[in-house]
């Protein structure tokens, strides 16, 4: 029945309602077989007043509960404990997607990330024990030519700082820095479950990073894929290390967008705290098109800025570039330092250290962005 005044519901209400479901019905019980049962519900009904209405409530509620499944995978990936949750765990996960939905995975290991010449990944990689893995998933659902969608996600499976150690209290939660991988993850397994008519390619860099006496050190430099070489300067600034040749490599598929999503810096969480994800990107079109998708699926962003001249601070006497220029402005001379790698490419990051899980009591990972990322792949089909 139709009320005067009274907004009709839609496909966005139907959307809203598949996600609150299976947020409310997900509990991590992985390595906690003493969890309480995860909360069983037999039956959601919405009510449509017409044909019309109904089209558009199941639409919603298919896109709903696909990118709930994404959030879902997303989370439970996030909140693993990193002797879990490893690189090669993340590979496993890959693969039983690819099986899953018909993908096609790539798993690249230590030897073949090296013959592509990929040192500053592999400079992260060398203190860990943990073999490195680099992941390429493909979704094909547009035309053989049709060029792709990126996504690359920043998979530290553990993040202990390195040499340049962070302080022990809330280092748990350093298992969380794999977030921007696994909403790599969700998204590609929300997409495959929509199939729609775009193509879409996931990339995860995944490794540790731990101290040891192979670990790289302040001071190194190493020769990243694209042929620059970088100053290592403080080794808890690894994430753009490993994110810098991932962005290389995705040159080749001649993409569209290029997208890369990590848990990147403390410096974000200051800015914007726990509500918007940072969103950084020279191209007006790509800012607004995320913009739009995070206002869409109730995951919002907010655009911060890229001017040139914060890319002064990573200058270097010893190498083309600092991995990092000091405290101000560090979420986005972060940034700034992920765009000398982005050049040939219609680039965006978004640094999601602040949206990608909770601390305290509820602590846990949010499976966030995958409701913007998929939103995002939606709205480019063809």
């Amino acid at each position: 029945m139709k009320v005067a005044g009274v907004e009709s519901l839609g496909a966005d209400h139907a959307e809203a309602v598949a996600l609150a479901v299976l947020d409310a019905a997900y509990l991590y019980r992985t390595t906690k077989p003493s969890a309480a049962p995860a909360p069983a519900l037999a039956k959601v009904s919405v009510v449509a007043d017409d044909k019309e209405q109904a089209k558009a409530l199941g639409t919603g509620l298919a896109r709903g509960s696909a990118i709930g499944n994404g959030v879902t995978l997303a989370r439970e990936m996030a909140n693993r404990p990193g002797n879990l949750c490893t690189p090669s765990h993340l590979a496993t996960e890959a693969k039983r997607l690819g099986r899953e939905f018909g993908l096609k995975v790539e798993v690249l290991d230590q030897k073949a990330i090296q013959k592509l010449g990929m040192g500053s990944f592999l400079a992260v990689a060398q203190g860990s024990e943990e073999p490195p893995r680099f992941i390429v998933m493909h979704y094909q659902g547009g035309k053989a030519r049709q060029a792709p969608t990126v996504l690359v996600g920043k998979g530290i499976t553990f993040d202990s700082g390195g040499i340049s150690l962070k302080p022990g209290e809330g280092m748990d939660e350093m298992k969380f820095d794999m977030g921007g991988a696994a909403s790599v993850l969700g998204t590609m397994r929300a997409v495959a479950e929509l199939k729609p008519a775009v193509n879409l390619v996931g990339i995860i860099a995944a490794t540790e990073n731990v101290p040891s006496g192979m670990a790289v050190k302040p001071g190194d430099v190493v020769n990243s894929m694209s042929g620059q070489t970088i100053e290592i300067l403080n080794t808890d600034a690894e994430g753009r290390l490993i994110l810098c040749d991932a962005l290389t490599y995705s040159e080749r598929f001649k993409p569209a967008a290029v997208i890369d999503i990590a848990t990147l810096t403390g410096a974000c969480v200051i800015a914007l705290g726990a509500v918007r994800t940072g969103l950084f990107s020279p191209d007006d079109g790509l800012a607004s098109a995320l913009q739009a998708a995070g206002d869409a699926a109730l995951d919002p962003c907010w655009r911060m800025p890229l001017d040139d001249e914060y890319d002064e601070a990573l200058k270097s006497n010893f190498a083309d570039m600092a991995n990092v220029g000091g405290r101000p402005g560090g979420s986005i001379t972060a940034a700034m330092f992920l765009k000398r790698f982005a050049g040939k490419l219609r680039w965006a990051h978004l640094d999601i250290a602040g949206t990608a899980w909770k601390s305290g009591a509820a602590k846990g990972a949010t499976g966030r962005p995958v409701g913007l990322l998929t939103h995002y792949v939606l709205s480019q089909k063809a």
